[in-house]
């Protein structure tokens, strides 16, 4: 059940509507209230003369039709822009970044103090009468009518200069890099982690299945594991946060088999049907990777974003120097309870580098980059596995060089970062004069 809050939370974090929605809400109800403490007669003397319209009930009327109209064509211009920030994200960065825009606060809070400055003049406006009609004159809803209207142009300044910083591909590549870093904080420790079961533990393991289809956007390990630890028992799921479940396929193991282990993996588990999981490491990393590959493309032909993406992503091994991944095991009361496939460093490296590798082919710029990153990685890591792993993708991009860098000076430049990275692997960052 955690899982599926959880889900709703972010579905609910996902959607452009709901902060303008609460926004015109609020501008409702703010509108009726005015309007009722106007009617009540308890507003100040010394406020109505000083501070609050005083007029009569045209220019009343023709106020507030005139922030009326305003606004909602205001609106409907900030709507356009973020269309076409949309579109423009969508065509040189990559569809999964439009998450970003869509969940950008700024964005929604403009369009909704907008609509909600339109509601609350159209129902201050219908309430308005003159001496024909009886003769009342919201004098407090129209001042803050009038103030509302002022938030509204230094919304739209504000509004302005937040998407001319949220379309620049820098901007978006720092906030996609602090995505990956928020979510490899939840996958890593300081603590030592317990190792995992050898496979040999689960040959008696009873399979179960599921019926469902979709990504696995939400896991509640610890409702899972106290479960199995209440039953007795121990599971071993199969997939993570990100895998595409297959309907009828296994999805976990259990040993010994307890009654109602299907449900309990079924509550504990949320699905969705597109790949958008806070949990998943390597979903924020493919975002970061796209951008790259993009760039890397003919037809935008951008190294310098490849080379930013690169940047960060050093960055975050850099971080992760003093922290270990997580195993995936989770110990209740003494006893292994549940055992989750949890992203390992290999994967992790794998991820960020393969693909932006891959499209860089023929492209020394790039491949000199990636060297000049994994050199800074080694100079911060010295655990020999990691090393290892850091090692081999240095040796992937320089049997690349050889094979597609045709420029002899090119390939020089590359063989000295190169050369440089084993320097800096092998010794450390002092080098010969290392002691």
């Amino acid at each position: 059940m955690n899982a599926r809050l959880r889900k709703l939370y972010d579905d609910l974090s996902d959607t452009f509507w709901l902060v303008p929605a609460l926004l015109v809400l609020l501008g409702t109800v703010a509108a009726f209230g005015m309007i009722e403490i106007d009617r009540s007669g308890t507003v100040p003397a010394w406020l109505l003369e000083n501070w609050l319209y005083n007029g009569g009930a045209t220019g009343a009327r023709t106020l507030l039709g005139a922030v009326a109209s305003s606004t909602i064509g205001v609106a409907g211009t900030v709507f356009s822009i973020t269309i076409a920030a949309l579109s423009l994200a969508a065509g040189q960065m990559g569809p999964r970044l439009l998450r970003n825009f869509t969940r950008d606060r700024g964005n929604q809070i403009t369009l909704g103090i907008f609509l909600g400055t339109f509601c609350y003049a159209l129902i201050v406006l219908r309430s308005v009468r003159t001496a024909d009609e009886g003769a009342f004159v919201p004098h407090l809803a129209l001042g803050v009518g009038i103030a509302l209207g002022f938030i509204c142009v230094a919304t739209l300044v504000y509004f302005v200069d937040h998407m001319a910083s949220r379309i620049n591909v820098d901007t978006v590549i720092g906030l996609v890099s602090d995505d990956v870093r928020r979510v490899m904080r939840g996958l890593t420790d300081d603590a030592p982690q317990p190792e995992p079961p050898p496979p040999a533990h689960w040959r008696d393991a009873e399979p179960i299945r599921d019926a469902r289809a979709g990504y696995l956007h939400h896991l509640d390990e610890n409702g899972l594991a106290s479960w199995a630890c209440e039953h007795e028992t121990e599971i071993r799921l199969l997939v993570r946060p990100g895998d595409y479940v297959f309907p009828g396929a296994p999805i976990a193991l259990i040993k010994p088999p307890r009654d109602g282990a299907e449900e309990a993996v079924r509550d504990a588990t949320a699905l969705s049907p597109t790949l958008t999981s806070s949990d998943d490491l390597r979903f924020a990393i493919r975002q970061l990777v796209e951008v790259a590959v993009r760039a890397l493309s003919p037809g935008i032909n951008d190294p310098h974003t490849a080379l930013s993406v690169l940047n960060r992503l050093g960055a975050a091994l850099c971080d992760m120097q003093p922290v270990r991944m997580k195993s995936g095991v989770v110990v209740k009361q003494g006893r292994l309870a549940l055992v989750v496939p949890h992203l390992q460093y290999d994967e992790l490296v794998d991820a960020m580098l393969h693909m932006i590798r891959q499209n860089a082919a023929g492209k020394p710029a790039v491949l000199i980059g990636m060297l000049e990153v994994l050199t800074q990685v080694a100079s911060v890591e010295r655990d020999p596995p990691r090393l290892s792993s850091v090692r081999r993708h240095a040796d992937l991009v320089m049997g690349d060089a050889e094979r597609d860098v045709r420029g002899p000076d090119d390939l020089a430049d590359v063989r000295a970062r190169y050369w440089a990275f084993v320097d800096m692997a092998e010794h450390g960052p002092l080098g010969p004069f290392k002691l």
